[in-house]
Formats: C-alpha cells, sequence, structure tokens
C-alpha cells in the first residue's frame, strides 16, 4: 500500500535540471552526419547535454577533446590557424537548434586500452599553455574568435575522473600524480576567471564514485551496512584520498570552483549516501554551497542486459526523483549514443527508436516545464517507491515509481484526480494514456497531470 499525499499550495523550490544527459545521440553516415536525433532531447525538454566521449575512443579524432582541436601542442595558441573547430563547431551548432545547451568538458577522451599504450592521456606539459588554449576555446564560442559564435555556453568543465585508477598505468584518464591534477586545476581555473569572470563557470573534477565510504561506513559517517573488501577495494580507496587531497588544496591555495562535479554507477540509495557524504564533506571545507553535478550517473546499465527494459525505465525515474531531493543541482545521465552500448539506453540500436528508459526523461521532462515542486510526501512500507508533484499555478503534476518488489495499491491524498490525465511508462507502454490510479506494478512509471 503506497499513499501519496500532496500540497499544491506548498512551494518547495524549482525542480532542478535532474534530467540532463550526457553525449548528444547523432549517426554519421556516407554524406555527412545526421543531428536529428537531438531533437528528441528537444522533445524531452532536457535542456543540457554534457560534451565527454563524444563520438566514441578519443572522441573520433574530431570532437570536443583539446587534442582534438588543438592538434599541434607546439602551435602558437593565439593563431587561429593553430585550431580545429570543424567537427566540434557542427555538432555544437545542432545542439543550439535543438534548444540543448553544452556542457564543455575541457579534456580528453577516456583511453581504456591505456594498460597498452597511452596517447593523450598523461598531464599537459606546459600548464599555462594549456590554460590559455582553453581560454580560446572559450572565446571562440562565446565571444566570436576565430570566426565563432556567441553561444554564452555557461558551464566548462576542466578534466573528467583524474582519480580513475591507483595505479598510472591502469588509470584511463590521468597517467600523473594528484598533486599535478590539483595544479592543473588551479592554474587553469584561476586563468580562465581572470579572462571571463562570472560570465562562465568553472569547475570540475569528474570525481569517480568514492565507493570507499561504503567498506568504511563508520569511518566516513555513513549510515549503512559495510561492503566485504573485493577487488575495487584500492580504486575505491584510492578516490576518497584523492577527493580529500583536492578539497586540502582547494583550502590552502584557493582555485575558484563554481562547481564540483562526481560521479556514480551506483543504485539509487548508494547515490543518495554518496551525495550527502560529498555534501558534508565540501560543507566542511567552507564550500557547502556549492553547485554540484552529478554529471556520469546510469543505475541500470549492468552490461546492457536491461537495456530497454521496464527495471531500465523505473530505475532512471527512481534516480531522477530521489535526487531532486537532494544536494545536487544537476544530473547528466550516461548517454545518449545511438550504437549499441552498455551505457547508451535511450535508443534500440538498430531502429534508433526511442525505448521507455528515454519516455521516463521525457515525464520529467513536464516536471521541469511546470518549473515550481511543491510538497508531497509518500507513506509507504516498502524502500523503492519515489514521487515528485510540480506546478507552475494552473496545471498540476506528480510523476511516480514504484521499485519496491511488489504491486502497490495506491491512494492519494490532498488532491482532486477526477479529471486527470494518467500515463504510464514501462517496457510495453511508452508513456501511454492509462485509466485507473488504484495501483501502480512494480517497475512502473505513473505521471498524473491534473
Amino acid at each position: 500500500m503506497a499513499t501519496v499525499k500532496i500540497d499544491q499550495n506548498k512551494k518547495i523550490g524549482s525542480i532542478k535540471p535532474m534530467h540532463a544527459v550526457g553525449q548528444p545521440p547523432f549517426a554519421g553516415g556516407s554524406l555527412g552526419f545526421d543531428f536529428s536525433h537531438i531533437g528528441h532531447l528537444k522533445n524531452a525538454n532536457i535542456p543540457y547535454s554534457r560534451l565527454h566521449d563524444v563520438n566514441g575512443v578519443f572522441g573520433g579524432s574530431r570532437f570536443v577533446d583539446i587534442p582534438n582541436i588543438f592538434r599541434n601542442f607546439d602551435a602558437d595558441e593565439t593563431d587561429p590557424a593553430s585550431y580545429d573547430f570543424a567537427f566540434t563547431d557542427v555538432l555544437i551548432e545542432a545542439m543550439y537548434s535543438y534548444n540543448v545547451k553544452p556542457i564543455f568538458r575541457l579534456g580528453v577522451t577516456i583511453e581504456n586500452q591505456c594498460n597498452i599504450k597511452a596517447y593523450r592521456i598523461d598531464p599537459p606539459k606546459d600548464f599555462s599553455k594549456w590554460a590559455r588554449i582553453c581560454e580560446h576555446i572559450i572565446r571562440h564560442y562565446n565571444e566570436g574568435w576565430a570566426d565563432g559564435y556567441t553561444y554564452g555556453i555557461e558551464y566548462w568543465e576542466i578534466w573528467n575522473e583524474p582519480d580513475n585508477s591507483p595505479a598510472p598505468e591502469t588509470n584511463q584518464m590521468w597517467t600523473g600524480t594528484p598533486e599535478e591534477f590539483y595544479k592543473l586545476y588551479d592554474v587553469t581555473a584561476k586563468h580562465l576567471k581572470s579572462c571571463f569572470g562570472d560570465s562562465i563557470k568553472v569547475g570540475g573534477y569528474g570525481c569517480c564514485g568514492i565507493g570507499a565510504i561504503f567498506y568504511h561506513p563508520e569511518e566516513y559517517g555513513v549510515d549503512c551496512e559495510a561492503w566485504t573488501v573485493d577487488e575495487n577495494y584500492d580504486r575505491y580507496t584510492y578516490r576518497a584520498k584523492f577527493f580529500i587531497g583536492f578539497l586540502e588544496y582547494l583550502k590552502e591555495h584557493k582555485p575558484p570552483i563554481d562547481f564540483f562535479s562526481w560521479h556514480s554507477y551506483f543504485n539509487t540509495e548508494n547515490t543518495r549516501l554518496l551525495d550527502e557524504f560529498i555534501h558534508r564533506k565540501l560543507s566542511e571545507y567552507g564550500y557547502g554551497e556549492l553547485e554540484t553535478h552529478l554529471n556520469e550517473w546510469n543505475n541500470a546499465c549492468r552490461g546492457g542486459i536491461y537495456h530497454g527494459t521496464s527495471f531500465a525505465s523505473a530505475s532512471v525515474a527512481a534516480m531522477m526523483l530521489s535526487m531532486q531531493n537532494s544536494h545536487a543541482d544537476m544530473l547528466c545521465y550516461y548517454d545518449t549514443r545511438l550504437v549499441a552500448s552498455v551505457y547508451g539506453g535511450f535508443f534500440a540500436p538498430l531502429t534508433y527508436e526511442p525505448v521507455s528508459t528515454y519516455y521516463s526523461f521525457a515525464a520529467f521532462g513536464k516536471l521541469y516545464a511546470l518549473g515550481t515542486q511543491v510538497e508531497s510526501c509518500v507513506e509507504c512500507e516498502d524502500k523503492g517507491f519515489y514521487a515528485v508533484a510540480a506546478s507552475n499555478g494552473r496545471k498540476n503534476a506528480v510523476m511516480l515509481v514504484n521499485q519496491t518488489g511488489k504491486t502497490q495499491e495506491l491512494t492519494f491524498e490532498g488532491v482532486d484526480l477526477s479529471d486527470a490525465h494518467v500515463y504510464k511508462i514501462d517496457q510495453k507502454h511508452l508513456m501511454s494514456i492509462a485509466f485507473n490510479t488504484d495501483k501502480i506494478d512494480n517497475d512502473t512509471v505513473i505521471y498524473l497531470e491534473f
């Protein structure tokens, strides 16, 4: 039994962009690129797409990554001829044509086979020059430099997952030391903010999931049962030390930071614990008001076996609804690529048709369009039931998901649903019209407008 209580008159705050994504969907063909699939993001009212790992290994050698845009590090960084913006330009033009804003990751694509050889994940040989290269990329997209644009891209993220692994030979994102990364962040953030001030937001560092808190919950002040030490222990412990080291560096050297980005491929409950831990540590170091972005997450990838299933669409809905009430200011789902991938959960890989997971994002996009979260609470004996309600003063809605493991009888208090429009999302129902609100099956999402 689940009871959802709603008070349309009690405003909580804004519906946050919990439905932003990574890797905008596009396809390559013999005569060019098909960017029309980004239209699905527009139709779901998805406001942002993070540009990391764009178009496969090494960014397809053409997109976004610093070595793709500035191909010869020894070239003159003040000369427009030193830059190759061609492919990144057409991608970002397409994104803006569909009203999807980029979150621009300044760095490189992950190198999964770095154990054989690393190509682009070494620390830049001149941190100050690397910062100036980033400056000119921003000038191209925000100030029209080098026949560029005036998009006003807001979020610029320095690197991604430098804490990937403690061993340089197996760290797929950064072969340097933690201290070298802290210095790169320091030099770059200070330079970019000196150039652009508050017209941009600079942050990082795409922190990997700090799983160490689950092995030693008492040590880290986390309320959960301790995990048994396994093959991931050293990596997760290293990531926690890296995070604390970064905070210590911020405290001592005071580089500017407008947002802190982090990742989680854990389930909803554990991700909420991570969110609480990260907020608590940021607060301890004086950054409690800092924006935080969970800008890589996927709680239903698991080797791709759940692609397009009711479990997947319910899992992502649970994450978005739960995190709406967390400290995080934005979520970016990893990811919306079209090709077959264990992570790309939006589209059928051969037909490119949206699957059930996409429709959970589309439902949240409707909440986002309403703008204001209103009070809602759930009474349910079983864990795994989530609900968020929203209103624009004229139209009201509530989105809920059942992942309790069983069908729940459903009742509502505080609202009149006699004329409500009811939509159901699962593997077979892609935001289909439903005709009652008496119960909700397991792994099912319901969206009600009233």
